[in-house]
């Protein structure tokens, strides 16, 4: 394209017309695509880093809670506390700091979440008892459920609609990398660190970066969609210019249509509330976004945390019972490099579902990646009465198709749907209710799974994940609402 020529405009338009508008050719034909704009890859960037965060940190307490445990001598009740208190803390943040994206704006939240994350963070590593441990990973959880919904909204209110399923994935698939790198970490530290507190490094590396991301969230502007909903149609233009910014430029002009303010009945259009989620127009897109969430992270966050104690167990290539420090350390050092070769097929799975989300449809993905969980489960399962020499074949090769085929489907599709489902009004509320909701599941595990470990052993728990799995089919089908490559505006 040596020369792009836009018509010139003063027609008013929404939002999302303009973020969609894709420049004509010099000859007046229209090119296939918009090329983003630089402001645009950097909220795409630093609602990743969130992402990066949550993986890195919660999937990081795997490694290190062995060395938690032993440091503060903790029982099964304590133990379960530290593994839920940063889940809770997601729960908490989706839903009540999550829904003020709706009233506060998505810029203002989405510096505040991260910079609660990076002070928490600080605190964690400094905490000296039990107890502050427990609140400052509760502290670290609360913000990173605060960007579940705003860091998804941030980005899907601020690209094209073709390439919304691909970025809000991609975004998701740092959830992925920071697993990994939490795990990686976690091992090097302990590789180079063979002490009770490098917990504590662990955790530490990610406080410069976060102070990085906090710092980069200052300099982007507010999303279009929720100035207009709020009527501040200059500011909203404002926000675009510098949104759409590029060279040679279009849109030429920014105007703005102003939104409607009564429905169809001519009564006043009222700010949305949480009780909007369950209204009868609401309450399907409501189910579709909660409850496979829900399901899906009872196995997520489950077997993620607990991977490493999993694997650990059932290889039988540490000591079964850590006699002292060192080989405590040996042990959780075989479990963290088992479980970063897992983490691996995390980010293949999101990578086919950037791919294909918006050619198959969320629907069909979900669902085709709920049975593939089921499936690598009952494969887990096969281990327990296995052979030795087949042992370690069905519990990698389950665990491996189980992490592909979480986030080829239910991991990464139930965080694109929650966002794009909900009326821009009630939108942050309904992506924070979804999340939150799904946390309940999340903590649920983390908390009773050292608990089910010892009472009902492995294979128990791993039968009734496998059932989980196909009932998150089942309730996806059943609910479906169908949203890829849809204009936001037009979902609304």
């Amino acid at each position: 394209m040596s020369k792009v020529g836009v018509p010139d405009s003063v027609e008013a338009r929404t939002v999302q017309d303009y973020i969609d508008e894709t420049p004509y050719w010099a000859d007046g034909t229209v090119a296939p695509s918009s090329p983003m704009t630089a402001m645009q890859w950097r909220i795409w960037f630093l609602a990743s880093a969130g992402k990066f965060f949550e993986g890195l940190v919660v999937f990081m307490t795997g490694v290190a809670l062995p060395l938690i445990v032993r440091e503060f001598n903790l029982g099964a009740f304590e133990k379960g506390a530290v593994s839920a208190a940063s889940l809770f803390g997601i729960l908490v943040g989706a839903s009540v700091l999550g829904g003020l994206a709706d009233h506060y704006g998505r810029k203002k939240m989405f510096i505040v979440e991260m910079i609660l994350f990076a002070i928490c963070l600080i605190f964690l590593v400094l905490s000296t008892s039990y107890t502050m441990l427990v609140i400052f990973l509760f502290g670290v959880g609360l913000a990173l459920g605060c960007d579940y919904p705003t860091a998804h909204m941030i980005i899907s209110e601020s690209i094209p609609s073709v390439d919304r399923g691909r970025l809000v994935l991609s975004a998701f698939a740092f959830q992925a990398v920071g697993a990994l790198f939490g795990t990686a970490i976690g091992y090097l530290i302990l590789y180079k660190n063979p002490e009770l507190t490098a917990w504590r490094w662990m955790y530490g590396t990610a406080i410069i970066p976060a102070v990085l991301v906090v710092i980069g969230r200052f300099f982007i502007p507010d999303s279009g969609h929720w100035l207009v909903s709020k009527g501040r149609i200059e500011e909203a233009e404002d926000a675009l210019r510098r949104l759409l910014h590029r060279e040679p430029k279009y849109p030429t002009h920014i105007k703005i249509a102003i939104p409607e303010t009564k429905d169809s009945n001519g009564d006043e259009i009222k700010a949305g509330s949480y009780a909007d989620l369950f209204k009868p127009k609401n309450i399907k897109a409501t189910i579709l976004a909660s409850v496979p969430w829900f399901i899906q992270d009872l196995s997520t966050y489950g077997i993620g945390i607990f991977t490493p104690t999993i694997l650990g167990s059932v290889l039988g290539a540490k000591a079964v019972h850590a006699r002292n420090v060192a080989d405590l350390i040996q042990n959780d050092m075989i479990a963290a490099k088992g479980a970063a070769f897992i983490d691996v097929l995390l980010i293949v799975g999101v990578l086919c579902a950037v791919i294909l989300a918006d050619k198959v449809g969320r629907i069909k993905l979900q669902v085709f990646g709920f049975i593939g969980c089921a499936a690598g489960l009952f494969l887990a399962t096969l281990s327990m009465g296995a052979s030795p020499e087949m042992k370690m074949a069905y519990l990698f090769s389950g665990f491996m198709l189980f992490s592909f085929m979480t986030n080829v489907g239910p991991n990464a599709i139930t965080y694109l749907i929650a966002g794009e489902v909900f009326p821009t009004k009630i939108r942050g509320k309904g992506a924070g209710f979804a999340a939150s909701f799904a946390k309940i599941g999340a903590v649920a595990t983390a908390f009773f799974f050292p608990f089910l470990l010892k009472d009902f052993g492995t294979e128990a728990i791993l039968y009734f994940l496998v059932v989980c799995s196909l009932l998150g089919a089942v309730v996806t089908w059943f609910f479906r609402i169908e949203t890829s490559g849809m204009n936001l505006e037009d979902l609304e």
